[in-house]
């Protein structure tokens, strides 16, 4: 099993990611250049957070046309496992890989802080190993949070079962206080339509180890593994 990690100009978690994966869960693990014009033999592709392209213009609207994407788009067509974090999501909502726009935060700041997840699906590959009545406690770090789409593919979203995240306070209450950024419905993450490609804004490869205050984290790349490993051809 192994994985790519996509690097950008102005990535910065790209590391963080290839030492989770390389180096907490031991699987072989690369960085992406951004001029590359294929995926390789990856069997995974994190998207990473950061400032592609120093967020000019809009979060991920350059980063959209690089090369590595269109590899990207025909690797999520195949039916490939593409996981986009942060800075991540912003560009697969670019790319048109997942509905909506991130944009910028309600109270105009750049959060930095924990938050709390409520899993709104199960069914999905980066969620399937998450404990049933288990809420994440992750950090997020974004000026660009507040996703938003039009009342239409918000009730598609719903309708599909495509929202993976949702940001509620520490008793598990979904509220307005919770939403760190002004997220429609609270959305911290969602998925495509074949349930392959999602997005999410906090950051789990922050949240992967217990030195780090905490490794909930851990079971959205866990989910993704075990996704994997039940793939016919992976088995």
């Amino acid at each position: 099993m192994k994985f790519a990690v996509l690097q950008f100009p102005g990535s910065n978690c790209d590391q963080d990611c290839v030492h989770v994966l390389r180096s907490v869960f031991g699987y072989p693990t690369r960085l992406l250049w951004h001029k590359e014009y294929s995926v390789g033999d990856a069997d995974a592709v994190i998207i990473p957070g950061g400032f592609s392209y120093g967020d000019y213009l809009r979060t991920g609207s350059i980063a959209r046309f690089s090369p590595v994407m269109g590899a990207v788009k025909e690797f999520a067509d195949n039916g490939g496992l593409v996981l986009g974090i942060c800075n991540g999501f912003q560009i697969l909502c670019e790319a048109g890989l997942l509905p909506g726009a991130l944009i910028r935060n309600r109270s105009l700041q750049f959060r930095c802080e924990h938050v709390y997840l409520q899993v709104a699906s199960h069914n999905s590959p980066f969620t399937g190993q998450i404990p049933e009545d288990k809420n994440l406690r992750i950090p997020i770090a974004h000026g660009e949070g507040n996703y938003f789409c039009d009342d239409e593919t918000l009730q598609s979203l719903e309708d599909n079962d495509q929202v993976l995240f949702q940001y509620v306070d520490a008793e598990g209450d979904l509220t307005d206080h919770a939403n760190p950024n002004g997220s429609r419905a609270n959305i911290a993450g969602i998925c495509n339509e074949k349930r392959n490609v999602g997005g999410m804004m906090p950051h789990p490869e922050r949240a992967s180890e217990a030195i780090l205050g905490g490794d909930d984290g851990r079971l959205i790349f866990q989910s993704l593994i075990t996704a994997l490993k039940n793939q016919p051809t992976l088995a």
